[in-house]
């Protein structure tokens, strides 16, 4: 969040096979935001690989959650167990090395998986706080790692990739105190603002064990049922008292975009606007931004990501101008700064 304050080559080309059979379109121009939208119709990204086997992430052993208590395992090699699903009206784009192009996959390539992008004019809901069952009309949500997706619904994963959960920070200091970011005298660089430590994505050996732990937290994404990941807290580089730089964290997303994309999963570009001339290089997919009204912010996604842009609000204000400029053209709610659970005290959630 922001600091003021996620089967082998036979069956996946009889996949794409169904798809085409079905009458694939372009699922990334719509304009038109459809309140109460039936079933997405996402895009979906054939991965070429060097092999037809999907790597596995996954770290093994206990690793923390999202935003919860530690998880009990990692699970190393579950990507397997789940595929995103697909509708008709979608289109196949190829993933060479974490970054999109068009057209489509050549079925002379060995696909490593499906990806699934998310879909355009339907409303959105952001739950990271807590889980509940989304207002009607909802297409997309994002959800804490810990929980569970929302059946029926295109998914996102949020997970905190760049600094630890404070609940988190005693697992990380147990298991993996060489991947916390310290001063030069020891001393814990901390996000002030949510009480995180950062994590230190300052070399290649660092960044590859980072990724392999957070590659197996997208595994357990994608065993969930999940069709997405929305990697947090990107800009860790702005609050590391000049210990990291914005090459070093592009470094680290271009792996998680690469881990995410073994998964099967679509990856998210979480804010970061000065990030925008290399997403796609990085290999984002789609963007999932904060108050992009309130900081003007919402046409810079857009003018990159077109219609795969959903952004959350936490004022009135910034709800009123990104809608006002914005509704029908990109997935826009508005929610309480706790994004707390329906039923809270704080508890707001509305879409334009």
């Amino acid at each position: 969040m922001r600091g003021v304050g996620v089967g082998g080559l036979s069956g996946v080309v009889a996949a794409a096979v169904v798809l085409l059979a079905a009458g694939c379109s372009s699922g990334g121009g719509s304009k038109a935001e459809a309140a109460g939208a039936g079933a997405p119709s996402p895009t979906v990204a054939i991965t070429p690989a060097g092999d037809s086997t999907s790597s596995s992430a996954g770290a093994p052993g206990s690793a923390p959650s999202g935003s919860g208590s530690p998880s009990s395992s990692a699970a190393p090699g579950s990507s397997s167990s789940a595929k995103p699903s697909a509708t008709p009206g979608s289109k196949l784009v190829s993933v060479s090395g974490g970054t999109p192009s068009s057209g489509g996959a050549s079925p002379s390539l060995p696909l490593k998986g499906l990806v699934v992008m998310p879909p355009s004019g339907v409303k959105w809901d952001y739950q990271i706080g807590g889980a509940y069952t989304p207002p009607a009309g909802v297409g997309i949500v994002s959800r804490d790692r810990s929980a569970a997706p929302a059946p029926g619904l295109y998914n996102i994963c949020y997970v905190n990739a760049f600094q630890a959960q404070p609940d988190a920070t005693d697992w990380w200091r147990a298991n993996h105190p060489d991947l916390l970011l310290k001063t030069a005298a020891g001393a814990p660089v901390i996000d002030e603002n949510w009480n995180e430590q950062l994590l230190d994505v300052s070399t290649d050996a660092k960044r590859a064990a980072l990724a392999k732990i957070v590659g197996g937290w997208f595994d357990d994404c994608r065993a969930k049922g999940f069709q997405a990941v929305e990697p947090d807290n990107l800009d860790s580089y702005s609050r590391s008292q000049g210990l990291l730089t914005a090459d070093q964290d592009a470094a680290m997303a271009t792996e998680l975009a690469r881990a995410a994309h073994a998964a099967g999963l679509a990856v998210a570009q979480k804010n970061t606007t000065e990030f925008l001339p290399r997403a796609k290089t990085i290999g984002f997919d789609f963007a999932v931004t904060e108050q992009c009204g309130d900081y003007d912010e919402c046409g810079k996604y857009a003018a990159v990501y077109g219609s795969k842009v959903v952004d959350v609000e936490y004022d009135d204000k910034g709800f009123s101008a990104a809608c006002r400029a914005y509704a029908g053209r990109i997935a826009i709610v508005r929610r309480d700064l706790d994004v707390s659970a329906a039923g809270g005290s704080s508890y707001v959630d509305k879409s334009c």
